[in-house]
């Protein structure tokens, strides 16, 4: 399928998304406490079907999911997507036991996941994680049958540190932590555990941000986990986080692209409508040219979206590449053009409650989450001169 061109059936879907979220999930999000999970939110979500979507859809389908639900309750779709950003690693690489344990519950809105990556020290540079996971030297030898899984290494750990900046913390019914196995090893000494919220020495708080999101901060107290709870491979963890940061980053630019695109359409209702300098003003050029200049930006981005979604969902090799710069332009273009739907409303956009009020206070943090603009821009850069290695010379330079 052209990465350009969406099919009838999925525009009509879209459309079906955007009514149901107008409809019955922004009523729940409004009763929500801002900051906290609004678990009758996730409920509804995962009776209409939603949820389990997370679980059999393509990346682009995740992208038309976001951006849908984000043009009608941004609500809705941070709470969708930070299920299936908590829960993809155990969808991909986590045990049958741990998929048969907690994706229905997932699914159905009745267990909250969490991607807990970030921490104080380690926040952009996602390799420099802290959080220790040392031998526990209280193991008996006999200790189990599941604990056999790393037979070369120890078969429990102890967590100790802190997670920060953690979506559903400290909420969630369990927690895919990042934890360091192997010290000074960068990227290739960190493992990835499943971590039960209900684990003795994990204790958590809340965090005030400027977001209504759930957001908070972990400790880790000599955690204990063992070979059982771990998801993929001993010190194969960052595989594990980037692999669903790859999936999830065009989506962040597909939650972007949704909110610029509600900010347009209230900025094309209200300059149609509002009377100024004896005409309407839609009727002063640069507000005509504002307005124009913000339709393109959305639209841009949205077809860099699509593209980037398109590529994962058929293995395209340069995922990485494409991932980066979807989530990049996407955030960027919506921290515009919500900045201009509010300078062209005035005043009236910056009362508490307004719509735009609202996207004004989403719009700033996904610059920063699943990695900052700063940090695409390196990986955007990183891809481009890999690439620049396997293809031949067009030009050569001259000698003298």
């Amino acid at each position: 399928m052209p990465a350009f061109s969406l099919e009838p059936e999925q525009n009509a879907w879209c459309a079906e998304l955007r009514a149901l979220a107008a409809d019955r999930l922004r009523p729940l999000a409004e009763k929500g406490e801002p900051g906290r999970v609004n678990r009758p939110l996730l409920t509804e979500l995962g009776r209409l079907g939603l949820l389990s979507r997370l679980f059999t859809s393509g990346a682009l389908d995740l992208c038309l999911m976001r951006e849908s639900l984000a043009r009608a309750c941004t609500e809705a779709e941070t709470a969708l997507a930070l299920q299936g950003l908590g829960a993809h690693p155990v969808h991909a690489h986590g045990t049958p036991a741990q998929r048969e344990r907690w994706l229905p519950r997932v699914s159905d809105g009745t267990a909250v996941a969490a991607f807990a990556l970030s921490e104080p020290g380690a926040g952009s540079d996602a390799a420099a994680l802290g959080l220790r996971a040392d031998p526990d030297p209280d193991v008996s030898p006999d200790a189990g049958p599941a604990l056999d899984a790393v037979p070369d290494g120890p078969r429990r750990w102890r967590l100790t540190g802190r997670k920060c900046w953690i979506s559903n913390a400290p909420e969630a019914d369990f927690y895919t932590v990042f934890a360091r196995t192997t010290p000074d090893a960068g990227a290739r000494g960190v493992t990835a555990f499943l971590v039960p919220a209900d684990r003795p020495g994990l204790t958590g708080a809340a965090l005030e941000m400027l977001s209504p999101h759930p957001i908070g901060s972990l400790d880790f107290d000599a955690v204990p986990v063992g070979a059982d709870d771990m998801l993929g491979e001993a010190d194969r963890g960052f595989r594990v986080a980037m692999g669903t940061l790859n999936l999830f980053r065009p989506s962040v630019g597909a939650f972007a692209v949704g909110m610029a695109q509600a900010a347009l359409d209230a900025t094309l209702a209200h300059t149609a409508r509002r009377d100024a300098f004896g005409g309407k003003l839609r009727d002063l050029q640069a507000v005509a040219h504002q307005v124009a200049e913000m339709a393109l930006r959305t639209d841009a981005a949205r077809l860099m979206v699509y593209a980037a979604a398109t590529a994962y969902d058929e293995a395209a090799p340069d995922v990485p590449k494409r991932a980066a710069m979807a989530k990049l332009l996407a955030t960027e273009t919506a921290q515009y053009v919500v900045d201009a739907a509010v300078q062209l409303h005035g005043a009236r956009a910056l009362q508490r409650g307004h719509p735009l009020e609202h996207l004004y206070r989403e719009v700033r943090a996904p610059r920063i989450y699943e990695g900052a603009s700063e940090v695409q821009r390196g990986i955007i850069a990183k891809e481009l001169y890999k690439e620049s290695h396997t293809q031949p010379y067009a030009t050569r330079e001259a000698r003298p």
